[in-house]
């Protein structure tokens, strides 16, 4: 069975996308949170990359993942600055809480990994639940960069220790129907050129048009939509290579 996030991967993420490495996106939430003074939550926190430097920069945010490596990570990064937020393994379509948040976050495109559509409504249905009145939810999405099935790309990273890690990825489906490409991933871990681990991923990815996914967002409850680009607020894109950001308010 295909991995998701386990064990290699998640540390491939934390070297190369490591605590406070920036793509824009930590200032563009910090500034869209700053009158925010109730709890935040990021669905699929990760690594921390995102939530430590909001944590740390006065915001109460805390996050699940559904990747419990990802999430060991994170806890000690956090135990690393003296944090303790709260972190829990859950998934976007189903997590509950009592708590009732005022803004929700998924940033990066993160949502896409809700590849079957069902998923991805009823996702958006439990973030309008676990919202307060007026509450928001600030969500990025990317659009696909090439549609070249059988493209194979390979990256190599160095651990502390000295070991090294390889990614080779390959694009294998490509659903223009039900609009998501899934890739094939293997990370092999090498110590003094011997194979120590090896591990299988199964990618999937969905993409979503910009006015679609707005009038998902209305149809869903959401009101008062932003639609911004490449972390300019307010700037409606112009290519398919931006990061698009769209934010909606809940009232009750």
């Amino acid at each position: 069975m295909l991995s998701y996030y386990s064990r290699l991967s998640a540390e491939v993420y934390d070297m190369d996308k490591p605590v406070g490495h920036s793509f824009g996106d930590i200032e563009f939430y910090k500034e869209r949170l700053e009158e925010v003074k109730g709890s935040v939550l990021e669905p699929a926190a990760g690594t921390g990359r995102i939530l430590i430097p909001l944590l740390e920069s006065g915001i109460k945010i805390e996050g699940f993942d559904v990747s419990s490596d990802m999430l060991k990570i994170c806890r000690g990064h956090c135990e690393e600055r003296d944090l303790n937020p709260l972190l829990y393994e859950a998934e976007m379509a189903s997590f509950t809480s009592d708590k009732k948040y005022e803004a929700i976050i998924v940033p990066t495109g993160t949502f896409l990994l809700l590849y079957e559509r069902d998923k991805s409504l009823q996702a958006l249905v439990n973030f309008k639940k676990h919202l307060k009145d007026g509450g928001k939810l600030i969500l990025d999405l990317i659009m696909p960069g090439d549609f070249d099935i059988g493209r194979v790309s390979v990256k190599t990273w160095e651990c502390a220790n000295g070991d090294v890690i390889t990614h080779e990825n390959k694009l294998a489906e490509v659903n223009f129907i039900h609009q998501y490409t899934v890739s094939h991933g293997r990370y092999e871990k090498w110590r003094n050129g011997t194979l120590m681990q090896t591990e299988l991923e199964r990618f999937p990815l969905r993409w979503y048009g910009v006015e679609e996914f707005r009038l998902i967002l209305e149809q869903a409850g959401f009101q008062n939509i932003i639609i911004s680009s490449n972390y300019e607020h307010g700037r409606y894109p112009e290519g398919a290579d931006e990061i698009i950001t769209f934010e909606a308010s809940v009232f009750k």
